[in-house]
This record gives C-alpha cells, sequence and structure tokens, in this order.
C-alpha cells in the first residue's frame, strides 16, 4: 500500500459495524408512516450530511413532519444503539492502535452526529486514537466531492497526496480520490450493489483491518 503520514476514516460501515442499525431506525421510522423502506433509500442518503439526508426523507415520501421534528426521531431511535450495541469492523481498533504507535496522524471524516459517533468510540476504545473529527455539517457538500476529506486533512496537518481515506461507499471513495487521495474501500454488505464500481475505482479494496494487520500494512514515510 502507498505510504502515508495520515490516514482518514469514515465511521458507518467503515470502522463501525452500524448499517443493521441504521436498517432498523429506517424501518421503525417509516413504517410508523406506513411506508416500506425502498431499496436504494439507504445507498441514497449515505453520503449525505445528516440534515440534508432528513430533508431528502420528508421530500420523497412527502412527509407533514418538520426537518427538525424527523432528526428528534431519529436521535430517539439512534442514540441508545450508539451508546449500547455498535460494535466496530473486524480488526479496526488493532490497525487503528498500530497505526497510532507507528505516529500515523489520525482524523474521522463522517455524515454522523457526534451525539451517536462519540458514544460509540469511546465504549470501544478508540475515541482517543483520532486527533481530529470532522463532520459533514461542517463543509458545503456531500461525501461524493473532497471538501470533507480536505477539511479532515488540513485539520491534521496532512496533504491530500500523503493522507489514505477508509471508506466502505462509492460516493466516499470518489469524492476522496477526486481530491487527491489514495482510497481503500473497506467491504461491508450494504454496499454490495456497488462492489464491483468499488473494486475499479478504489486504489486498494480490504474485506477487513485484519487484511492489512497480516500484510503489516503500515506507512514508510515517517
Amino acid at each position: 500500500m502507498k505510504p502515508f503520514v495520515g490516514a482518514i476514516f469514515d465511521l458507518d460501515g467503515t470502522l463501525l459495524d452500524s448499517m443493521d442499525v441504521w436498517n432498523e431506525i429506517d424501518r421503525i421510522f417509516l413504517s410508523r408512516r406506513g411506508i416500506s423502506v425502498p431499496e436504494d433509500y439507504l445507498q441514497v442518503v449515505a453520503p449525505m450530511g445528516f440534515r440534508r439526508a432528513a430533508e431528502y426523507t420528508v421530500e420523497r415520501f412527502g412527509l407533514p413532519e418538520s426537518v427538525d421534528a424527523l432528526i428528534e426521531e431519529w436521535d430517539a431511535l439512534a442514540i441508545e444503539a450508539y451508546q449500547t450495541r455498535v460494535r466496530l469492523k473486524p480488526g479496526a481498533r488493532e490497525y487503528l492502535l498500530q497505526l497510532k504507535r507507528q505516529g500515523v496522524r489520525l482524523a474521522v471524516a463522517t455524515a454522523s452526529r457526534e451525539a451517536y459517533f462519540v458514544p460509540a468510540l469511546k465504549n470501544n476504545g478508540i475515541y482517543d486514537c483520532f486527533e481530529a473529527f470532522t463532520s459533514l455539517a461542517e463543509v458545503e457538500r456531500g461525501k461524493g466531492y473532497p471538501d470533507i476529506y480536505w477539511r479532515a486533512a488540513e485539520k491534521i496537518g496532512t496533504a491530500p497526496a500523503g493522507c489514505v481515506v477508509f471508506e466502505d461507499i462509492l460516493a466516499g471513495v470518489r469524492g476522496a480520490k477526486a481530491g487527491g487521495f489514495y482510497t481503500v474501500a473497506v467491504y461491508d454488505r450494504h454496499a454490495d450493489a456497488d462492489r464491483l464500481e468499488l473494486e475499479r475505482t478504489a486504489d486498494r479494496c480490504i474485506r477487513d483491518f485484519f487484511q492489512l494487520l497480516e500484510e503489516d500494512s503500515c506507512p514508510a514515510s515517517r
């Protein structure tokens, strides 16, 4: 793998095994309104910022609720799950700790809300691995664009050319590559529809983080 001095990680579906939680939240939320979850829904909203996803949901389904009311309901469903049930993807903790020992500067770039991801990262013992956290609320555009990755790299003082981005969704990989980053696609079954295109687009694809540990895949530019 390309030598790097910084690493930027997506959370949901990449470090956090949380997509089943969102499938369940979507099912509960929409079933309360007599709506079945469309097959493409999670894929469409995944690259969006949290508020934009709420706006899209109101628009798509013609809901009478305000965006703020929808977010409040999502919060009620999601916060408990992130505090108690969300676990890490295989090998994630071990790989992060290895990178930290090697002096790699680590950052998060996520569409998630701080109220969700901070408890999950702390409960799983990796919160202190990161120097910086960046959410889509801080930038103009979604994960199909490089803005969030540029902002994360800026926070840890690394240039895109010396930084790797770990993502599970196609839009994220495309956005990071457009920004000049080396990209690693992390397998998540919820992105199976885009799997072939992910393999064609990303610089590297991995099944899990144990794969990198077995290869001792680590930065050489220290």
